[in-house]
């Protein structure tokens, strides 16, 4: 006779995991039952969630951990095939502020009321829910109306919002929908969690919903995450320099190197595409080193043939916080291929201080100290750049296109007038980016402000076609 697993309820003393040995066991026991396939995988489900019940729960909270969330998910899908199901992952953005700032004892009690909010959910039929870990929480429902999940969602926001606490508790709810009876709940989980990371630390974002746009970028990085480490190791990558002129005499007087994949098949790819998830995985570090090391090589291969060479810029990733060899790296590579530091910038934004600033300060500190140069990259479209002007001693700004795009605005260009003025008395050489039209360039220059990149005056090219360029000015 078919067991009914409907019968038995959803709380938490009848759930469990097993071991290997004890799976094995269960397994067999299955095999031996007179059940057709689809049977036997949910009897084998029930006597997984029947064997050792404590060690299925989490200790603070009580709910379900997520291997047995997703052993009673994947039962309840299956038992159900009439049933439209969801699968709602939350979790709490800056926690670890929320410890910090209200206590880690506060932490643990906000995460038990959550759990409890969640608790209540889990009386439902049909129903399972778990702390996965942290302040991450799942939960399986059943569904009529895509509105019925928003209403769990927007429920579950209110609750938390009532918790009395000094802090704002800014929860994130991602939510994906079950295509089919056989889509696996850890697929599920997966989609979900991209959906939540699209709104994560937003105010005015509660939900989102996993859809198939969310669905083509995630196969999308996924293919850019198997072509990356073939790229690297067949030449793909590879720097293309965007020169820095003065816009007096057009003058070339350096230039920046900028990373290119040229994929076989799929021509250029746009770093737009590729350096984001390259962020997020971590590889942007070696894409960064392969640049780094084709532009200490060309700067040789210039001198030792006795040709004209600029001051050339390489942009030092965000996630090199985290690296604690790129200092090295750096200073090696000057002297394997004997290039004066001082032909190397090394430009940074606001974003690669955001998560050590001590450590990178104190490296860059380090690194002009060996003689680079250093350039403060997108000067004006951070909160701390101010900060950053202030304490680490750069020698150039590169300010934002942002504050030349709209010239005619009379307010920007006071602005303007002002960063310009400010820059001159730190005495710091200034760069403006994207000048593409005459009447900016007139602006900037009647400021006596003379150096420049933008696709008026170049576009970023391969670096052979910067070499003739070079060598067509020296002639």
């Amino acid at each position: 006779m078919r067991t009914n697993s409907k019968n038995m309820p959803n709380q938490p003393d009848e759930q469990a995991t097993v071991n290997p040995s004890e799976q094995e066991t269960i397994q067999e026991q299955a095999i031996n039952q007179p059940y057709d396939r689809n049977d036997l995988y949910l009897y084998t489900l029930r006597k997984m969630a029947e064997s050792n019940m404590e060690t299925n729960l989490t200790n603070l909270t009580r709910l379900l951990n997520r291997r047995a969330f997703f052993y009673k998910s994947a039962e309840i899908i299956k038992e159900n095939p009439d049933k439209h199901f969801a699968i709602m992952i939350m979790d709490i953005s800056n926690f670890k502020m929320l410890n910090e700032f209200c206590s880690h004892e506060t932490g643990d009690e906000i995460l038990v009321y959550i759990a409890d909010i969640f608790r209540d959910y889990w009386k439902r039929s049909c129903t399972v829910v778990s702390h996965f870990r942290a302040d991450i929480f799942a939960m399986l429902t059943p569904f009529a109306q895509k509105e019925d999940l928003v209403e769990i969602a927007m429920d579950i926001h209110s609750r938390i919002d009532a918790f009395k606490l000094p802090y704002k508790v800014l929860a994130s709810i991602g939510i994906c929908i079950a295509t089919s009876p056989e889509m696996s709940t850890s697929n599920m989980c997966d989609y979900a969690s991209i959906a939540k990371q699209t709104i994560k630390g937003k105010f005015y974002a509660k939900y989102a919903f996993f859809d198939d746009k969310m669905y083509q970028r995630m196969l999308s990085e996924k293919q850019i995450e198997n072509d990356i480490v073939n790229a690297l190791a067949s030449g793909q990558l590879q720097a293309y320099i965007q020169p820095k002129v003065d816009m007096r005499s057009r003058r070339i007087l350096g230039g920046e190197a900028l990373v290119r994949w040229l994929h076989p098949t799929e021509g250029i790819i746009s770093p737009d595409r590729f350096i984001p998830v390259l962020e997020k995985n971590g590889l942007i570090i070696e894409v960064d080193f392969v640049i780094w090391t084709q532009v200490f090589s060309w700067l040789h291969e210039r001198m030792v043939s006795g040709k004209n060479v600029v001051p050339i810029s390489i942009n030092i990733s965000r996630m090199h916080a985290h690296d604690t060899t790129f200092m090295q790296r750096l200073i090696s590579l000057a002297d394997e291929f004997h290039v004066p530091p001082s032909l190397v910038i090394l430009e940074l934004t606001e974003s690669s201080f955001l998560n050590d600033t001590d450590g990178m300060y104190e490296s860059m500190l380090e690194l002009k100290q060996y003689g680079f140069t250093l350039s403060m990259d997108d000067f004006g479209t951070g909160y701390s750049t101010m900060t950053m002007l202030k304490n680490l001693p750069v020698n150039e700004v590169k300010i934002d296109r942002g504050f030349i795009d709209d010239i005619e605005n009379e307010n920007a260009c006071i602005i303007l007038e002002n960063v310009i003025h400010m820059l001159k008395a730190l005495d710091k050489t200034i760069i403006i980016e994207g000048v593409e039209h005459p009447a900016q360039e007139e602006f900037l220059l009647k400021h006596n402000c003379f150096y420049a990149q933008g696709f008026m005056y170049y576009k970023p090219m391969p670096v052979s076609n910067f070499e003739a360029l070079l060598d067509a000015a020296a002639t």
